[in-house]
């Protein structure tokens, strides 16, 4: 282990002491859980010419460690082993699978080669005291604070993505959380995320209550530099779920030296020298007979309307999780039998009339074993938000402990 220890001594030793009591003597309580996944895939990916057919092995580990009954703590890693065409033919595939951290990594490449790399990586460490009202954790952990299913301006730590279908667990941030809870339905939470450039920390307060029978999320803090305000809610109207965010940010007001962006007589996003305002409205309803139904927004007041493809990363700097101007989700799902799920849903947008279609196929075959079929069909003009992408489609076994 010369090579990881040399690459990160601290991670190792954070790893040796979260363990040792484990391998001492048993003293403490344990728990462990996970999984084994086989991902076969095959693409058709604009500008490249050949079918891109790869394999992943995926295996995870989650463990926890009751040291008493106020201290917890968590260790989760996964390790991916990734074979095929993808790994040899599209450029810096290498670069597309590291999570960027701004200290501690806790990651490495234990092997690459011209089609195969495997990649191991810690996404959860962390530490938690729970005593009377007060609850401190500090570590990598996930902080989740939107109410919608799919888009969560709120969510501000670590969004998720709906298309990213094979990480169950959802992205972690690393960051000190305080929580007070001032009733049983209620809390004050205070989250902060470090980082090497003071640009890019995050300190934020989020108060949580409920009345007629809602849960109401009032929030504000300091994201990028810049101040930001929100507000969101989940219930029910007529058995129905009801949710919606509501984020308002300062004007990012950033001078445009992007010569792309000229060339096709557009402004950046990071140009935009008003209050950036977003929300996401979400509902969904289960039938008696398992049908089900949801459909979900987004919009953006500063989005593209046009070649919304190239301000993608310029939305992520500003932490919008799309660079159009309006979003549109819809989900369809029913039970076929007792053991087999099917599920369609699309995302659309309406002003550059580009869309993704996604089916999908779940099927218990024994306990702990699954089979999982998905594809993702992208269709729209070239720079359109979603006419760079082509078509996929993923075949899924998983095996859970």
């Amino acid at each position: 282990m010369n090579w990881l220890l040399n690459k990160n001594k601290f991670a190792v030793f954070f790893i040796l002491i979260f363990y040792s009591p484990i391998w001492s003597q048993g003293l403490s309580p344990f728990e462990y859980n996970g999984y084994a996944k086989y991902l076969f895939s095959s693409s058709k990916i604009p500008r490249i010419d050949d079918r891109l057919n790869d394999h992943l092995l995926h295996f995870r580990l989650n463990s926890k460690w009751y040291a008493t009954n106020e201290i917890t703590s968590a260790l989760e890693f996964r390790f991916r082993a990734f074979y095929g065409s993808s790994v040899e033919k599209i450029p810096f595939y290498k670069d597309l699978l590291k999570t960027p951290r701004d200290f501690v990594q806790l990651d490495a490449f234990l092997w690459e080669s011209e089609k195969s790399l495997g990649y191991l990586e810690v996404d959860r460490l962390w530490f938690d005291y729970y005593k009377n009202d007060l609850q401190v954790t500090l570590g990598r952990q996930r902080v989740a604070w939107g109410t919608a299913w799919v888009w969560n301006p709120t969510d501000l730590f670590n969004p998720l993505n709906v298309l990213d279908f094979d990480y169950e667990e959802r992205p972690a941030t690393d960051a000190i959380r305080i929580q007070y809870y001032t009733g049983a339905v209620s809390k004050i939470d205070i989250t902060y995320k470090p980082a090497k450039d003071p640009k890019n920390q995050i300190l934020a307060g989020l108060v949580s209550f409920n009345n007629w029978n809602y849960d109401f999320n009032l929030m504000g803090g300091m994201r990028f530099n810049r101040w930001l305000a929100g507000f969101s809610w989940v219930g029910d109207i007529l058995d129905a779920g009801f949710r919606g965010e509501v984020l308002v940010s300062q004007a990012p007001n950033k001078p445009d030296t992007n010569t792309i962006f000229k060339q096709i007589n557009e402004s950046s996003l990071s140009s935009w020298n008003k209050p950036m305002l977003s929300f996401s409205l979400s509902g969904d309803y289960t039938f008696p007979n398992t049908f089900y139904i949801h459909t979900e927004i987004l919009f953006n007041n500063n989005g593209k309307t046009s070649n919304t493809f190239l301000f993608q990363e310029d939305a992520l700097k500003l932490g919008l999780l799309s660079a159009a101007r309006w979003s549109v989700y819809q989900e369809f799902a029913y039970e076929i039998t007792s053991l087999l799920r099917g599920t369609l849903f699309g995302i659309f947008n309406p002003t550059d009339k580009s869309f993704v279609i996604v089916p999908s196929f779940s099927y218990s075959i024994i306990t702990n074993l699954d089979f999982y079929f998905i594809g993702l069909f992208f269709e729209g003009d070239p720079l359109t938000e979603f006419g760079e992408y082509g078509t996929s489609v993923y075949l899924r076994l998983k095996y859970s402990f």
